[in-house]
């Protein structure tokens, strides 16, 4: 296995403390599956450093004591599940937003995404051995290990979707043991959520009667209204990001490239929390026409995103490629980040434009 050091350099490091990078956007149509060490990493505190030997998950809140399991535990108790699967930070794409106007966090371009085999348990089979029956109303609380400004990491998710056959503990990415950055020994997947809400290095697992009171969950990945400031934002009436929106980028050719004249491939991908996508459309004049683009998709991969290529006759000049994403209920992505600015920078689900020049 390489080093972190080693797997730092092949990504854009946004930060060090906490460690956050994202990879070159053709990495990401290099292979339908992400390969582990071309996956964003977001992280909030420190790389917790764990034992698999020593290393034990806590559930509580069901009707009996508290179940603790090994990950030998996992492996051999509990059926394996699999699942391909798309991951994203919600502040992906945030630097189309810093470009309106200042937000704060990582300025991500759109590489904070990434597909993978996620091999574990079914969560909800881990709740049910602890004594969990699914009712309204409840949530399963995550802590983990790592520390973010004194606290540990935490986060919630409704029980609903933890006992959704899709959510998962996984253990392994892509065939292989998680790497220390994605959450080794075992993290939760949660497909179509957020990548906050499929937290790294768990600890315990509590089912109670109200979202998790973590700061993540309780004061941040909140949704704010344009007029709304870090000053004035009331947690309270933001709205919690969860499912995330339909999207889509550009990841071939590369903002500034220099291009023949002529035909040339375009490349990238769409992806939807909780929909389908249906079509994608692929503009080489910033938008005042479009060609539809050929989809690739695993038909039994819902949560999974879909990759989209075409090609497109681009004359000399300056032109600016535009993309737009469509799902099965019929809706598509604003045209300009301004529609959906926030002062956090999140969800940004504009056409992705990229400027090339054809030489």
């Amino acid at each position: 296995m390489s080093s972190l050091t080693e797997r730092k350099a092949r990504l854009i490091v946004h930060g060090d403390q906490p460690y956050n990078a994202e990879p070159p956007l053709d990495r990401l149509r290099a292979s339908y599956r992400t390969p582990a060490e071309d996956f964003y990493v977001r992280t909030h505190g420190d790389l917790p450093d764990l034992d698999e030997a020593t290393w034990r998950l806590t559930v509580d809140g069901g009707t009996g004591p508290a179940l603790e399991v090994s990950l030998s535990d996992l492996r051999t108790r509990f059926p394996v599940a699999m699942v391909t699967a798309t991951m994203q930070c919600a502040g992906n794409r945030r630097a189309d937003m810093r470009a309106v106007a200042p937000v704060s966090g990582d300025p991500w371009d759109a590489g904070a995404i990434g597909t993978a085999e996620w091999t574990g348990v079914r969560l909800g089979d881990v709740l049910r051995e602890a004594g969990v029956a699914e009712r309204v109303g409840l949530h399963v609380a995550f802590e983990s290990h790592d520390t973010v400004d004194g606290h540990p990491y935490g986060a919630s998710i409704p029980l609903a979707k933890a006992m959704a056959p899709e959510t998962v503990l996984a253990y392994a990415m892509n065939g292989e043991a998680l790497l220390p950055e994605h959450g080794f020994p075992v993290r939760a997947v949660v497909p179509g959520f957020a990548g906050v809400r499929s937290p790294k290095w768990l600890r315990r697992l509590t089912v109670q009667d109200h979202p998790s009171d973590n700061p993540i969950q309780a004061g941040d990945y909140k949704l704010y209204p344009a007029d709304v400031t870090a000053e004035t934002a009331d947690p309270a009436n933001g709205h919690t990001i969860d499912t995330m929106p339909l999207n889509a980028a550009i990841c071939e050719p590369a903002r500034g490239a220099i291009l023949k004249p002529g035909s040339n491939r375009i490349r990238g991908y769409a992806v939807s929390g909780d929909r389908t996508v249906v079509r994608v459309d692929v503009s080489g004049n910033g938008g005042w026409s479009w060609v539809q683009a050929e989809l690739e998709r695993d038909v039994a991969a819902p949560f999974a995103w879909t990759f989209w290529s075409t090609s497109l006759d681009l004359p000399p000049g300056e032109h600016e490629l535009a993309v737009r994403a469509w799902d099965e209920a019929g809706q598509t992505q604003p045209a300009l980040p301004d529609e959906t600015w926030n002062h956090k920078g999140y969800l940004c689900a504009c056409w992705h434009r990229v400027r090339v020049n054809i030489a």
